[in-house]
């Protein structure tokens, strides 16, 4: 078992499978204009299949598939039937963009969930945030998942002055979808230009919904980031993921591989171990891991401050969203 210095247990592996995206969303990607990490760089197929197995025979049991945008790999499909076949709950986190093109392999891979990101149910803002033209497709491909009976999930991240003013409507979605709307603060990453005062909390989001509608708290698991919400005559729900205003470090069990290989013990990490170096010049993995878990921040990453309005992001060392994988 992957344990750190605090006792907490690592069972959930995210692995991005690239950089790449066809969306630009402006608080992922830096820039319009993005330098891709070269294929060769990435951990290919067989190599990622040997790390999670590796991962796996230490007590990994949910391995979630992120990227960039994952299914945009010409080899998704290949690596998702790979990972398929391990002892695992299978996840994945997408755009929407090309669930249509992949339905076959993804059903054949009895998913245990799907989180589909999008931000705006507006046409026009979809537009302005993504900076493409994709809105139609991905509302559809949602429509698919749920036709196939998929567990599907959404996932919005809320920003103040950009798209506050759709938690409603989002909430609206539950009435008569079994699909659970997640709703995420904005969080500091490099390049993604995050202030304090963009943050929709916890709070916010829950005086907005209750104006509305009665919610009831469900309970949480030990490991959940979610606070999940439950409306009477609803079929489907809605979650709060408050990494900025209430976070959850305490029960983290995640560990994250990035799309080169490189092994980060939290989100807001700023120190990273390269893992597909040491793969491919036949070094023993297992210790590099092992270290990395053992040097986990208690919070935060150790870099940021639990007041998120003291966060001075000049500071802040990390990679930008869409480099370090969902």
């Amino acid at each position: 078992m992957l344990t750190d210095t605090f006792g907490r247990t690592h069972n959930y592996l995210r692995i991005s499978l690239t950089d790449n995206c066809n969306l630009r969303c402006f608080y992922c990607m830096p820039e319009e204009e993005y330098s891709f990490t070269p294929h060769g760089k990435l951990m290919q197929v067989d190599e990622i299949e040997q790390l999670a197995r590796l991962f796996v025979d230490q007590g990994v049991r949910k391995i979630r598939l992120t990227g960039g945008e994952p299914l945009v790999r010409k080899d998704a499909g290949n690596i998702i039937t790979q990972l398929s076949k391990l002892p695992i709950e299978l996840h994945m986190t997408s755009n929407g963009i090309r669930i249509d093109d992949m339905l076959p392999q993804i059903v054949d891979a009895k998913f245990k969930s799907i989180n589909i990101s999008l931000d705006t149910l507006r046409p026009e803002r979809f537009f302005q945030i993504t900076r493409r033209d994709y809105f139609d497709r991905v509302r559809a491909n949602i429509d698919l998942l749920l036709h196939h009976g998929i567990q599907t999930k959404i996932n919005m991240v809320v920003m103040k002055g950009v798209n506050e003013d759709e938690i409603l409507d989002f909430v609206a979605l539950t009435k008569l979808n079994p699909i659970e709307i997640r709703f995420i603060e904005f969080m500091p990453f490099s390049g993604n230009k995050w202030t304090s005062n963009q943050v929709y909390t916890e709070a916010d989001m829950l005086a907005n919904i209750r104006r509305v509608y009665s919610a009831e708290p469900l309970p949480v698991g030990p490991n959940d980031t979610a606070k999940a919400f439950s409306i009477a005559g609803h079929a489907g729900r809605f979650a709060i993921i408050s990494t900025m205003s209430a976070p959850f470090c305490a029960g983290c069990n995640r560990i994250r591989l990035t799309a080169d290989g490189k092994l980060k013990n939290c989100l807001f990490s700023s120190s990273e171990t390269d893992l597909l170096t040491a793969l491919r010049a036949g070094s023993d993995i297992l210790p590099l891991i092992q270290a990395n878990i053992n040097a986990k921040a208690k919070e935060l990453g150790g870099q940021l401050t639990t007041n998120f309005k003291h966060i001075d992001t000049d500071f802040l060392k990390n990679r930008s969203m869409i480099t370090i994988g969902g």
